[in-house]
């Protein structure tokens, strides 16, 4: 095994054991509004302290880029460790068990490592760039299905970017007509391993920050599907605006949604 991915999974083990905890005493749960529909809790942040000591107990000088503390700049600013503590945390803090801890470790600006760990089913999804992906220990591999008829996508409303709410509601309706349904499940790293793992075929969703796909990006394309902006290109690490699945999917869905996009959509 990969030494940083050993590091990952104990990284992430750790912290995903800590909230699991807690998730059985509600009463000890804080929220705190960061912006507007954008909630943390005191558990992300103890999580994310969590792993940050697993890594600089191993790595020091590597520089960590988290969700709640931002950049940590270490001596080695070509490796970096992005970090989302509890990807789900409006699930979390309903008691809706649906969340996940996600690392990956980026080295020269390629994504080589990728941890994604859902404690309430123990489950822990990994990837190494080359090296296929897995789902506690044994081999992901996406179907390469033709057609959108019969197709379970993955989505989620943009929440913290409502202007673009009528563009999203004309693609969903464009979709619709073609897919057999539509899944919303709080979380967009469990969307995308949840891709890989076969468990939905496709999933897009508009404005994403990094360290919320940066792992799950790794694993779709370790288990043989992709990842394109809206208009099927590479932008989505600037723009957030991302679609995944196997590569028939990902091109029949670019073309239903071309005509529905908004100007800011197709950047």
């Amino acid at each position: 095994m990969h030494p940083m991915l050993t590091i990952a999974i104990r990284a992430a083990r750790q912290a995903g054991n800590f909230i699991a905890k807690i998730y059985e005493k509600p009463d000890s749960i804080e929220i705190m509004a960061e912006g507007q529909n954008d909630f943390v809790t005191n558990i992300d942040k103890k999580a994310e302290q969590i792993i940050i000591e697993v890594i600089q107990k191993s790595y020091p000088t590597h520089t960590i880029i988290t969700e709640e503390s931002g950049q940590i700049l270490g001596e080695k600013n070509d490796i970096q460790w992005v970090i989302d503590p509890l990807d789900g945390t409006t699930n979390f803090t309903k008691h809706l068990p649906h969340f996940a801890v996600s690392i990956a470790v980026r080295i020269n600006g390629r994504t080589e490592i990728g941890a994604i760990y859902n404690p309430m089913l123990n489950e822990l999804f990994t990837a190494v760039r080359g090296q296929g992906a897995q789902l506690n220990g044994y081999r992901l591999r996406i179907k390469n299905n033709n057609e959108l008829e019969g197709a379970i996508i993955a989505t989620r409303f943009p929440f913290k970017a409502k202007q673009h709410s009528a563009a999203y509601i004309n693609i969903v309706a464009k979709l619709f007509k073609k897919c057999a349904d539509f899944r919303r499940t709080g979380s967009a790293v469990l969307d995308l391993a949840y891709v890989a793992a076969d468990r939905v075929d496709g999933f897009f969703e508009i404005g994403l920050k990094p360290w919320y796909f940066m792992a799950g990006e790794l694993l779709v394309r370790e288990a043989g599907g992709i990842v394109t902006d809206f208009v099927g290109g590479h932008n989505y690490l600037t723009s957030g605006n991302l679609l995944a699945g196997s590569p028939r999917i990902v091109k029949k869905m670019v073309l239903e949604m071309q005509t529905e996009l908004s100007d800011l959509l197709k950047c």
